[in-house]
């Protein structure tokens, strides 16, 4: 395809073609339930931060403030993932990382935290491993190392 003296637009460079077919590619079956875990935590958080409201504690509010922040985190992750963007990558493993510990110690508690902690640690694991297959780091466009 030449480009006409009175065409202004350039010709599609072959640098601009893997972008583009990035952008225009659909996400796996992988990535949409990695993204459906990070946006279910990231419900939870924010769930949790909104009952610290009604703590009777002095600093409930500021309290339940910072809680609703970090929801965004795992919520952004999940949007990002959506659109496979790279960068939403890394939160996502992050709050997985983050939710084994906390899996843990809800495990190691009593009565029905005992089950919230199971599914918990449940989702973590799912998520690391979606998260780290490589078809889902070939998709966001991430380089996998190789031994």
């Amino acid at each position: 395809m030449s480009q006409s003296p009175h065409d202004p637009s350039p010709e599609p460079s072959a640098a601009a073609q893997p972008v583009a077919e990035a952008l225009s590619a659909a996400p796996t079956p992988r990535i949409l339930a990695a993204a459906a875990i990070a946006g279910l935590e990231g419900l939870a958080v924010a769930a949790w931060g909104v009952t610290m409201f009604f703590t009777d504690s002095d600093n409930a509010v500021l309290a339940g403030l910072t809680v609703l922040v970090l929801a965004a985190v795992p919520l952004a992750a999940a949007y990002g993932l959506t659109k496979l963007r790279r960068w939403s990558r890394g939160p996502a493993l992050v709050m997985q990382l983050l939710a084994l510990p906390v899996a843990w110690t809800m495990l190691h508690s009593s009565g029905a935290v005992v089950g919230g902690g199971a599914f918990l640690g449940v989702l973590a694991l799912a998520g690391l491993a979606l998260l780290v297959h490589p078809t889902t780091t070939d998709a966001l466009g991430a380089r996998r190392t190789t031994t």
